[in-house]
């Protein structure tokens, strides 16, 4: 049981060491536990959700009034502080492959091509517009509503690299075959799992605590806010099944680009549908 516990712990800190800039889980061994393990993706959803969505809530709670904009770029400034860089390199290369013509196996030259193209720059700033202007849809809502959103949707994007990992296959060796390698259906059952927090904790809130969750609302009932969250988690998935798919039809399977690509297309998906499910509640 012990070893069992310290193999999981190594894993959660290659998770963070690989998926974000906290500066742990560097070592050959974290990563070695990670890459055996790749449903410990999840534990960096909560920790970057939770930073990052903590910026529109306490704007909303604490200086309400701030412009939307300010607000949105503020919060995609964090989330990038937090995760690098890394992920939008997969973005601009995927698309680069979106637009060529050819096979799969001249799309993976692209892929490992280090031009960028006008495909690669339309990709990245797609991503990046959308994910601020999530951001300003964040802003709309309220303090218990934006962090709800911001926090599933990041879960739901880290559930779904596992997800990734358990159903695909790497159309060749690299960092996209060590984590696919010992993943299997039995790494997307612990990171549902894992995730069932980040959806389930506002409906908590709803019946054990009814007055703060009102007070937190700006309109709409306190139903609102887990079906926020479970819209957000959803899209972030939703969001990844579209990378998956297209990785899978066009390139033969994910690679580490495709994980970066799903990763950013998934967080900015989840915000969407997150807001979008509060405002038709």
């Amino acid at each position: 049981m012990t070893g069992v516990v310290a193999t999981g712990r190594r894993a959660v800190a290659g998770a963070l060491g690989f998926l974000t800039r906290v500066p742990v889980g560097r070592s050959e061994a974290a990563w070695t536990a990670f890459t055996t393990y790749p449903a410990a993706a999840v534990v960096p959803g909560y920790v970057v959700g939770a930073l990052a969505g903590a910026v529109p809530a306490l704007a909303l709670a604490l200086a309400d009034g701030l412009p939307a904009a300010t607000v949105a770029v503020a919060y995609v400034l964090a989330v990038y502080a937090l995760v690098g860089v890394n992920n939008l390199d997969g973005v601009a290369d995927c698309g680069d492959a979106m637009v060529v013509h050819g096979d799969a196996g001249r799309r993976r030259e692209v892929l490992a091509d280090t031009t960028t193209g006008v495909g690669a720059l339309a990709a990245v700033a797609l991503v990046v517009v959308a994910l601020a202007l999530g951001a300003v849809a964040l802003v709309g809502t309220s303090p218990l509503v934006a962090f709800a959103v911001a926090l599933a949707a990041e879960v739901g994007a880290r559930t779904g690299l596992a997800a990734l990992a358990a159903l695909g296959t790497a159309p060749h060796d690299g960092l996209g075959s060590a984590i696919t390698e010992d993943a299997g259906v039995g790494t997307l059952a612990v990171a549902v799992a894992l995730a069932v927090p980040a959806v389930a904790w506002p409906l908590l809130v709803v019946l054990a605590v009814p007055v703060v969750a009102e007070a937190a609302l700006v309109s709409g009932s306190t139903a609102a806010v887990p079906m926020a969250a479970a819209g957000a988690f959803a899209g972030a998935l939703a969001g990844t099944a579209v990378v998956g798919t297209w990785a899978r039809r066009r390139l033969g399977g994910p690679n580490g680009d495709v994980f970066g690509a799903a990763t950013e297309v998934a967080r900015v998906a989840g915000l969407h549908v997150g807001v979008l499910a509060w405002t038709l509640s």
